[in-house]
C-alpha cells in the first residue's frame, strides 16, 4: 500500500516540475514587452512573440473588422494591437521583414503574437516551418491609410 501511494507522489511531483519546467522552457515575456503590450499601442511600439499563418479554411471567411479574409493579402491577426493598425513584422531568424495590417483576432488563450496570411508567411520565408519568432513595430498609421 505505502509503494502505491508513494508512486502516486511521485508521479504528481514530476508532473508539477515538468509543469513548472515548461512554462520555464516556452519563450518568456520580458518585463518591457509586457509594458509595451498593455501601454499605448502608438508608433514604434515594440513586441515580440510567436507568429503562424492562417490555414487555409478560412479564406473567403469574415475577419474580426469584417473585411473578408484572403490567403493573397498581407494581413494579420493579433489580439495584442487595435484592428486596423499597420505593423512591421520581421522573421527573428532570417532577418525579412513584410508589412501588414491587423484585421483579426486570434483565439483568446492562444499563445501566438499574430497569425499572418500566407503570401505574408511566405515574404517572411516561414511556411515550410509553420511558426517563427518575430518582432512586431507598430508603424506610423498616417502613412498606409
Amino acid at each position: 500500500m505505502k509503494v502505491i501511494h508513494y508512486s502516486i507522489l511521485s508521479i504528481c511531483f514530476l508532473f508539477l516540475l515538468t509543469t513548472c519546467l515548461f512554462q520555464v522552457a516556452l519563450p518568456a515575456q520580458s518585463k518591457e514587452e509586457a509594458t509595451e503590450q498593455t501601454s499605448g499601442k502608438k508608433k514604434g511600439t515594440i513586441l515580440f512573440g510567436q507568429a503562424s499563418f492562417y490555414a487555409n479554411k478560412f479564406h473567403g471567411r469574415q475577419t474580426a473588422s469584417g473585411e473578408t479574409f484572403s490567403q493573397e493579402k498581407y494581413t494579420a491577426a493579433c489580439n495584442s494591437l487595435p484592428l486596423g493598425t499597420w505593423i512591421q513584422v520581421t522573421n527573428l531568424k532570417n532577418g525579412k521583414i513584410v508589412v501588414v495590417k491587423t484585421n483579426d483576432r486570434l483565439h483568446p488563450k492562444t499563445r501566438r503574437l499574430v497569425d499572418l496570411t500566407k503570401a505574408a508567411a511566405q515574404k517572411l520565408g516561414f511556411v515550410s516551418m509553420g511558426l517563427t519568432r518575430v518582432k512586431v513595430e507598430v508603424l506610423d498609421q498616417k502613412k498606409y491609410k
